[in-house]
């Protein structure tokens, strides 16, 4: 189709590169531009076209180079002082150019490309700011992480937040010369005070698991010294004292203290195995015993209640004897057994303390002269309630008998604890 202007005419076609030159007779060519014609050399002996061809081509190599260098600039693919460079350097090959062509536009191009770049070097700029700023803001964060971390104790964790810190910070830009420094400088302080922190540390846990090595190898000599005992009562104290002792000695060294442990807990298993098998033993006989035992309770109980005092007495004292000649029963039979026993002998005793109330003559005695006082009490109320009577005083009278049988009740308690001490 045709080539149309804005306004709708055919537009005209942009003038070719030998447009721009012409050809002297003597084969010199000439390039023309603003400020006005130049010789670019000589080509004899050749129509005129060929020797325009000749220097229209080197013009077409030119453009080609603009081009690229317009692309490149596009994409940004160039530093900004690389473009600036690059488009002077072909300034200068399109200046002094011997070739045919629009060499007006080709620096016209150039030109246009300056305040491309200096718009991208303005971006460049804002965004390094951007960069510094937020890598400043970054290396003053991982500075306070950093001083926080040197007067922590987590020695584990703490040396690899470091390492992470620093790959961090080396990721990160430089900014400018003396903040840098500054921050790194307190960076650095702060890694090293913890390393020399952490590493007294590391050394007196070294030194603490030192004397517990030797606080444990002492303890592990004493216990196989008393593993082959068979004082079993005051060995098992001592083992508790060890083990006591043991957990209070802290930690050796990892292989060390296991091993350590090994003998010490060897030792007590040996110890222990044979307490356990005497133990067994006795258990056997000690169940044997509380059998027995509790055939004698059941004898003992059927004296209870007590009939006769003399012959339960006599018969407690034989199962006393043969209950001590039957030795140990298991611990958890001790309890039940003595309270059963315990209850027979209260229940003797309290029938024994029974008959001697009973029987006691001073008690007796003074339950009969308690109750001949309130007879002639009685004698003197009755008396009292007839003068009473005799001379009309109805309400001394009733007064008087009224006391008199109070007395009575009291004197037929008297007369009933005689009669107890009379049995």
């Amino acid at each position: 189709m045709d080539l149309m202007s804005d306004e709708g005419a055919p537009a005209t076609p942009a003038p070719g590169p030998a447009s721009f030159g012409r050809v002297d007779p003597d084969g010199t060519v000439y390039v023309c531009t603003q400020a006005g014609e130049r010789a670019v050399g000589q080509v004899p002996d050749v129509p005129p076209d060929e020797a325009l061809a000749f220097f229209t081509r080197r013009y077409e190599a030119l453009d080609l180079e603009v081009s690229l260098l317009e692309t490149r600039v596009a994409s940004g693919a160039l530093s900004p002082d690389d473009a600036m460079s690059s488009i002077k350097t072909v300034r200068g090959s399109v200046a002094d150019a011997h070739a045919v062509g629009d060499l007006d536009g080709l620096s016209a191009r150039l030109d246009a490309l300056v305040p491309r770049v200096a718009e991208q070097r303005a971006a460049r700029k804002a965004e390094r700011a951007k960069a510094t700023a937020q890598a400043k803001e970054a290396k003053e964060r991982f500075v306070a992480e950093a001083e926080k971390l040197a007067l922590s104790n987590d020695w584990r964790g703490g040396v690899n937040r470091f390492r992470d810190l620093l790959e961090d910070w080396k990721a990160l830009p430089r900014l400018d010369r003396a903040t840098d420094d500054e921050l790194w400088h307190r960076f650095s302080s702060a890694r090293t005070t913890y390393t020399r922190q952490r590493k007294a540390q590391f050394a007196r846990e070294a030194e603490q698991r030192d004397v517990a090595r030797r606080a444990k190898e002492k303890l592990v000599a004493e216990a196989e010294a008393l593993q082959n005992s068979t004082d079993w009562a005051q060995t098992t104290t001592a083992y508790r004292d060890l083990m006591s002792r043991w957990r209070a000695a802290g930690s050796a060294p990892k292989g060390v203290d296991d091993e350590l442990w090994k003998r010490f807990r060897g030792a007590q298993d040996v110890f222990f195995a044979a307490k356990q098998a005497v133990q067994s033993e006795q258990d056997t006989e000690f169940r044997a015993n509380g059998a027995a035992k509790q055939e004698l309770l059941s004898e003992a109980e059927a004296l209870v209640p007590v009939r006769d005092l003399a012959a339960a007495k006599a018969a407690y004292r034989d199962i006393l004897d043969r209950w001590s000649a039957i030795g140990k029963v298991p611990r958890e039979m001790i309890r039940p057994l003595d309270s059963r026993l315990r209850a027979v002998e209260t229940a003797i005793r309290h029938a024994e303390d029974d008959q001697w109330r009973r029987t006691n003559p001073e008690a007796r005695a003074r339950a009969e002269d308690t109750a001949a006082k309130l007879e002639a009490q009685i004698a003197q109320l009755e008396e009292k309630a007839a003068k009473a009577e005799a001379r009309g005083d109805a309400k001394a009278a009733r007064d008087a008998h009224s006391s008199a049988d109070t007395y009575r009740q009291w004197l037929e308690q008297a007369l009933k604890a005689a009669d107890d001490f009379s049995g």
